[in-house]
């Protein structure tokens, strides 16, 4: 019943957002060029993390979800042209403060202190901690096409349906905006992703024990670092990096550089 009731919440609210956005909120604020061309706006994102915090009836989740949104967000509209946790890292280093470098410290200290109010010991509190920012970065990271976030979840999030209600509240956020999403009229975007990503990582955490949470942070752990060498490959002379090349106008901004064009349309990358 309480699983209901959390898909209920999650659902209805992030559709009342998403419905409210698309009637009163500046448009050219938020429209983008998806990978086919075509204007879809970012409304989905905000509408499901807030029915997601609100659906999951936790604080120390809500709280992993709203600061990840909240940081996707910043992402969504400062976000640059550098790739990887290395590139913001040393432009951090240098003195500058980039859009990538707020997502790693923001969420990875949300991800924290919702770990230790979720979990008991130390090291558990730490593993959890993990587990919520590396899923909230899985999830951007498979965030290449209409659609593939919002699934990503709907599969991470379906084994914890068996063990509790909290995987219940990503998992009717995205049921909420996935026709939209896949029809291509809206996207998740950083916001979207990263605040679905941490609602499934936080469901993950209270539903495993120390075992559990070491073999998900072992995987989400060597994601993060394979997503490092493809976004560190994508830089490169000859190669596409079509994997991150999340919104359109991403792959084509990087080569507008090169002939003196720019493309202004662009979808956060996942890892920076």
């Amino acid at each position: 019943m309480r699983r209901l009731a959390s898909f209920a919440v999650a659902a209805g609210v992030s559709r009342a957002v998403y419905e409210g956005l698309r009637r009163w909120a500046p448009e050219e604020r938020w429209l983008r060029t998806n990978h086919a061309g075509r204007s879809v706006d970012l409304y989905a994102g905000p509408a499901a993390a807030l029915g997601a915090a609100v659906g999951t009836g936790s604080g120390p989740a809500a709280l992993a979800v709203l600061a990840a949104g909240a940081c996707g967000a910043y992402d969504d509209v400062k976000g640059d042209h550098r790739r990887g946790f290395r590139a913001h890292l040393s432009a951090l280093r240098d003195g500058e403060v980039t859009s990538g470098s707020v997502k790693l410290l923001g969420i990875g200290t949300a991800s924290l202190v919702a770990g230790a109010l979720l979990k008991e010991r130390p090291v558990d509190k730490v593993l959890a901690g993990v587990v919520v920012a590396g899923s909230a970065h899985l999830v951007n990271l498979v965030d290449v096409r209409p659609g593939r976030a919002g699934l990503a979840v709907l599969a991470l999030a379906a084994p914890g349906l068996l063990r509790g209600s909290l995987a219940a509240a990503p998992v009717g956020a995205v049921a909420a905006v996935l026709g939209d999403d896949l029809g291509e009229r809206t996207m998740l975007g950083d916001t979207g992703a990263h605040a679905l990503g941490a609602a499934v990582g936080s469901a993950i955490a209270v539903g495993n024990g120390r075992f559990g949470l070491a073999a998900h942070a072992a995987g989400l752990i060597a994601a993060a670092v394979w997503g490092e060498r493809e976004a560190r490959g994508a830089q490169g002379p000859g190669v596409p990096g079509e994997l991150f090349a999340q919104y359109p106008g991403e792959r084509e901004a990087r080569g507008a550089e090169d002939s003196g064009e720019r493309d202004t349309s662009s979808r956060a990358h996942p890892s920076g």
